[in-house]
């Protein structure tokens, strides 16, 4: 049996949850309390980070791109990856949206409007026998690292109206695709449903006031997250013929429309930095401030090489293809905004080894 270490709370928990839910995976969720932290993740990963799941055999997955490309594999039946060339390079930047670009209304409405409940929730998690005063205490103590890196991120009280715009928009752009259809590609979840679910479920969903915003404005995503929750194990079906519905294109055009700016500055930063560098050194976290806008407005954010590494997955399907999936490919690109970033983009390739990100 697998084990899921990991807490309702948590942005990629969720999404590394309902994937095993879907799979019909044998497993047992244990939460994240200190003592596992102690005992369990820190030993396994080497750095507190959820979700982990440790497989029967004894190996660690961490990270849920990870723990989905292996368990795809290993567990068998229907699979999350579209075999559409252009459903699964659609999927693949649903994931990525998901992973690295949602994150900032997912941070901005918990830290915002949802602050004490995010408190009261990391003390319950950290501390499940301590009373509720305590619990609070401990939660806004071990919020600390989360809550202060809203600047990092690019969140501030003047990017604040620009991100929860961007939000609303999404909300509206989703709904529309959800009045057609029940998952992104037919009736069957894919990588990039499970990417999405992962801050639409545990913080804009499941936080009161941000899931709130999500019901009344859009009840239709609200109840696709209902649906990603208790999901019908291995059930469902793509859209034939690999057919990417155009609703979805307006949602990814919007989206990129932000982030493409940020990945191509994060691009060459990090192509900077590795000019000295061999293969296997580490990669830092961040590299330092760049300038970003989200809307009409502009901010400053730090640079992660990580949405590099999960930029890899859309950019190696998208450079693996030739003829006919290759034309169709560039035009869906062209269609969403993004066909000259993965013509010319250019970086050195990231490998996560040992749970870390390092130069291939």
């Amino acid at each position: 049996m697998y084990t899921l270490y990991g807490a309702e709370v948590s942005y990629f928990t969720g999404k590394a949850r309902a994937f095993l839910d879907w799979k019909r995976a044998e497993y047992k969720e244990v939460v994240a309390s200190r003592e596992v932290y102690a005992s369990v993740i820190l030993p396994r990963v080497g750095w507190p980070v959820v979700p982990v799941v440790a497989c029967p055999d004894g190996e660690t997955l961490q990270d849920t791109s990870d723990i989905i490309d292996t368990l795809d594999a290993r567990l068998g039946g229907s699979s999350v990856f579209p075999d559409g060339a252009v459903q699964k390079l659609a999927a693949l930047l649903f994931e990525l949206v998901g992973d690295e670009w949602l994150v900032l209304p997912a941070m901005h409405y918990r830290w915002i409007y949802n602050r004490d409940f995010a408190y009261a929730e990391f003390g319950r998690l950290s501390a499940p026998d301590a009373s509720p005063e305590e619990q609070f205490e401990i939660g806004k103590a071990n919020a600390v690292r989360f809550e202060g890196s809203l600047p990092f991120l690019g969140i501030t009280s003047e990017t604040g109206p620009a991100i929860e715009a961007a939000y609303l928009r999404f909300l509206a752009h989703f709904s529309a695709h959800l009045g057609q259809h029940a998952m992104l590609f037919g009736d069957r979840p894919s990588i990039g449903d499970f990417g999405l679910y992962g801050p639409l479920y545990a913080h804009l969903y499941r936080d009161p006031v941000s899931g709130e915003v999500m019901k009344a404005k859009a009840p239709l995503v609200a109840r696709w997250v209902e649906r990603m929750q208790t999901p019908a194990p291995l059930s469902g079906s793509f859209l034939p013929g690999g057919e990417v519905p155009g609703t979805l294109i307006p949602i990814l055009a919007d989206l990129l429309a932000d982030f493409i700016p940020v990945l191509a500055s994060a691009a060459a930063a990090v192509s900077g930095w590795a000019a000295d560098k061999v293969s296997g050194d580490p990669v830092p976290r961040a590299l330092g401030p760049h300038p970003f806008k989200i809307g009409d407005l502009a901010g400053t954010r730090m640079i992660f090489p990580f949405n590099l590494w999960m930029l890899q997955r859309p950019l190696d399907h998208y450079r693996s293809l030739a003829g006919p999936d290759r034309t169709a490919a560039d035009a869906f690109l062209s269609a969403i905004g993004a066909l000259g970033v993965f013509q010319s983009i250019d970086f050195p390739r990231l490998e996560r080894r040992s749970f870390k990100l390092v130069l291939a």
